[in-house]
């Protein structure tokens, strides 16, 4: 016997209702999440990370003190952009253009990121800060397609890169909020080098925008998404990217002079007070006790090592080099979670991971299972989970075999447990300062990062099979769409 028109109607609303239900459930069981990303901050800045630092960090600390300090944690890759587009979309950078940032969106409209997969789930997804991974741009009068909200994030307020590239202007979901009509001059410090201190080069800027508001704005932006969360059912997901201490250094009067470590050392003072106010925001709106807030750097610092002698401040906290080098500092950064009930509090882990694991965590947090949609192939082709290091808890996920970085001039890099070889002399960055590196016939440099984390001895004649076997894997990486296929070989 037929059914009723009116009665198909009634069951697909009660089913529609069970969905909804179901959704919520999922959701409500899921924590908040608050990603903070800061910008250019050296493994040995934060006190937690360095005891020695000559820069006051209590809220950074605090959250250590809270939750788990990763020590063996890595960027997508040395630079902002290769940074940025790996912890959102969980695929090395290497593997595609990520120098047409400036005009283009690296991200492409159908991919799963780390926001879109969230909101699949029913996240709300905010962000607030720096993007640095591209718009479609035609002029700053009209749209701004490809960014924040269309690739995943319900709202964004920040800035399209670095405070100290042109043009400079805010921007509310796909567009200015001003656009960059009037111009400002370049600026430079005296006593630090040209890309140091209070720099930003000439260029397009708002009108009566001020480079030294934008992290207060910021934190004042994020601390409102977290205000309007509060009582909600619906868990939040808070992407917070400050573009500090990156240059410009435009520490307020507050912090000038009060760190150990020149402007700098001010300047990242007073990112960890903005911190501060949203952890305690956190706190305001009683979702402290069910957030996991992670607080990581995008890449190393522009430090020098006449800049240690003169302050007695080690940026890189004894690692090799600086900002967009294979070397450790490059890419190896302060990173911490703090979940209360579930990630132990003061605790430590050495397990190797990278931002591009972000994609995969969330997956195994949320039970999004998108990994295992047939129909989604191209998902987070690097990315691979650590929940069971946050919980404790064992993990049925895929796990990392070996990590491979590409630096800021296009060095590569392989990581498998203890042994790191990169595929050529020098930095392969910032620390080349303008020589050649990388020789088509340089046997590598091959580090043993358990017996030498500063990368001082290299041991690459001392190694032939574990080199040819480092250098198979990595060639097996770039040469294939999805690392996660890949079977580890064993160092031999």
């Amino acid at each position: 016997m037929p059914v009723p028109p009116k009665s198909i109607a009634s069951l697909a609303i009660v089913a529609l209702s069970i969905f909804a239900s179901w959704g919520r459930a999922q959701s409500a069981e899921s924590p908040h999440i608050v990603l903070i990303l800061v910008d250019d901050m050296g493994y040995g800045d934060p006190s937690c990370f360095n005891p020695d630092s000559k820069i006051p960090t209590p809220n950074i600390d605090s959250l250590a003190a809270e939750g788990m300090r990763f020590t063996d944690a890595h960027a997508s890759g040395p630079l902002c952009h290769m940074s940025r587009y790996g912890l959102m979309t969980g695929r090395y950078p290497f593997r595609i253009n990520v120098g047409r940032w400036p005009k283009q969106a690296l991200i492409e409209p159908d991919e799963v990121t780390l926001p879109s997969l969230l909101r699949d789930v029913g996240y709300r997804t905010a962000m607030v800060g720096k993007w640095h991974v591209g718009f479609d741009e035609d002029g700053y009068d009209k749209p701004l397609p490809g960014g924040p909200v269309d690739r995943g994030f319900d709202s964004f307020f920040g800035i399209r890169a670095s405070t100290d590239i042109p043009p400079y202007f805010y921007i509310r979901d796909r567009m200015a909020v001003a656009p960059p009509s009037d111009s400002i001059e370049a600026n430079q410090s005296d006593g630090w080098s040209p890309i140091q201190g209070a720099f930003w080069r000439a260029g397009g800027i708002a009108p009566g925008m001020e480079l030294k508001d934008v992290l207060p704005k910021f934190t004042d932006e994020a601390c409102q998404v977290i205000q309007s969360h509060a009582g909600r059912d619906q868990p939040l997901m808070l992407y917070v990217a400050y573009p500090a201490p990156h240059t410009p250094w435009l520490p307020a009067d507050e912090f000038a002079g009060k760190s150990g470590a020149g402007m700098y050392g001010d300047f990242a003072m007073m990112v960890d007070a903005m911190i501060g106010k949203i952890l305690k925001q956190l706190d305001a709106a009683k979702m402290t006790d069910d957030t996991l807030v992670i607080f990581t750097s995008d890449n190393g610092p522009v430090w020098y090592e006449t800049d240690v002698e003169r302050f007695g401040h080690d940026s890189s906290g004894g690692l090799r080099g600086m900002k967009a080098d294979a070397w450790e500092c490059g890419h190896r950064m302060p990173m911490i979670a703090r979940w209360p009930g579930t990630v132990a509090a003061n605790s430590v882990s050495d397990k190797t991971i990278s931002f591009v694991d972000f994609l995969a965590t969330a997956d195994e947090l949320t039970g999004a299972k998108v990994f295992q949609n047939k129909d989604k192939t191209d998902v987070g082709p690097d990315s691979f989970s650590f929940l069971g290091e946050l919980t404790g808890k064992p993990s049925t996920a895929p796990q990392r075999p070996s990590l491979a970085l590409q630096s800021g001039k296009g060095l590569m890099t392989i990581r498998r447990g203890d042994w790191k070889f990169i595929d050529g002399d020098g930095s392969g960055g910032f620390s080349d300062r303008g020589t050649k590196g990388n020789p088509k016939n340089s046997k590598g440099q091959l580090y043993n990062l358990a017996e030498d984390l500063g990368e001082t001895h290299n041991v690459v004649d001392q190694h032939p099979e574990l080199v040819e076997s480092l250098r198979e894997e990595l060639a097996a990486i770039k040469q294939t769409a999805r690392s996660r296929d890949l079977t580890a070989k064993g160092a031999r």
